[in-house]
């Protein structure tokens, strides 16, 4: 019982330590945010230089000294020939897309978006290498959004999926003029879902009463402490239709020739089946594709790095100490725990 005790103030410590300085540290980090995000800067890799150096220092390690001296020549007289006719190569501009279920991303992607299009020339082509499972409407409603800005401005526009384009990710695939998936990718998922619990009957099992006003008779539908009620459950299966609805249409004004009955049923397809339902235009992973491209242009990695603030760096350095000085007090307690469990077993 003493070591049970012991254990368990230990714990209620812990507790309160974290909370205390969980507490601070999210005060400092709104703080923070009232003044604002600092402005990023975009970051410019030529990844053809990046290719040709790797294949230098290659030849350099794996020839013999003559045949990697003639290599290291051909490849810089290569360099020399691209550079005078550098101002009649197209570019290909590519950019990276990471999406959760807030589509978080998207204020990076505008911001890449922007500045290739103060650049671009006819002829330039912007690859997105795309990887989402989707998540709210209107966040990728807006990332697809950002994507038709490509197609406005005369440019050519392929998303590549090397592992998944669902749901809202799919979204933003098909405003590309061409599809490419890796064979395994997951493609697809024209549907909507919704979720909500309800814990009414916990409540008034203990006697908690809940109230909610609302003004419109379909202001709530569902809710998770009230009673639901038949209407308000079919108000909510029509709106989820009304979406499902809009994003079919969507997908029909890109890809016209989809038979939308097969393939808007929420399931989804790996590459190689979605290239037969027509989802894709074809199976390609994203390195082939674009060392595939680097014959005939010049291909550039687009990149939009946030600039962190002072305040911003001590606030991450302040939260990571937190974190390993609660991990090592953690450690601690179950190490004096073990050893006071231990103690017994030897009498």
């Amino acid at each position: 019982m003493e070591f049970l005790a012991s254990l368990g103030l230990f714990a209620a410590k812990t507790l309160l330590i974290v909370l205390a300085v969980g507490l601070v540290v999210g005060m400092i980090s709104r703080l923070f945010r009232r003044g604002g995000q600092a402005r990023g800067t975009v970051k410019l890799t030529n990844l053809n230089d990046d290719w040709r150096d790797t294949a230098l220092a290659m030849n350099g390690e794996l020839l013999p000294a003559r045949e990697a001296k003639n290599a290291y020549k051909a490849a810089r007289a290569r360099a020399k020939a691209d550079a005078k006719r550098d101002d009649k190569r197209p570019r290909v501009f590519v950019v990276t897309y990471d999406g959760n279920a807030r589509a978080s991303q998207t204020s990076a992607l505008r911001e890449e978006l922007t500045a290739i299009f103060d650049v671009s020339r006819p002829g330039d082509e912007v690859v997105v290498r795309l990887h989402s499972s989707g998540g709210f409407v209107h966040a990728y409603g807006f990332a697809a959004s950002q994507l038709e800005r490509v197609k406005a401005r005369g440019l050519r526009l392929t998303v590549v999926v090397d592992q998944i384009a669902a749901s809202g990710g799919y979204m933003m695939a098909v405003v590309a003029d061409a599809i490419i998936a890796a064979p395994f990718a997951i493609i697809g998922s024209i549907g909507v879902v919704a979720a909500l619990p309800n814990f009414h009957r916990f409540l008034r099992k203990n006697d908690v009463d809940f109230e909610q006003h609302t003004a419109g008779k379909y202001k709530r539908t569902l809710t998770m402490f009230g009673e639901n009620t038949d209407m308000g459950r079919q108000h909510f299966k029509d709106e989820l239709e009304l979406t499902h609805g809009l994003f079919k249409a969507y997908v029909s004004r890109h890809r016209p020739t989809l038979d939308l009955e097969q393939v808007a049923t929420g399931q989804h397809w790996y590459g190689s089946q979605a290239v037969a339902l027509g989802l894709v235009d074809r199976l390609q992973v994203s390195d082939d594709y674009l060392l595939e491209r680097r014959g005939a242009a010049d291909v550039w990695s687009v990149e939009y790095v946030a600039r962190r603030r002072p305040l911003d760096r001590a606030v991450s350095i302040l939260a990571g100490g937190v974190v390993r000085g609660t991990e090592a007090a953690v450690a601690g307690g179950i190490t004096r725990a073990a050893e006071a469990l231990h103690v017994p077993l030897q009498r």
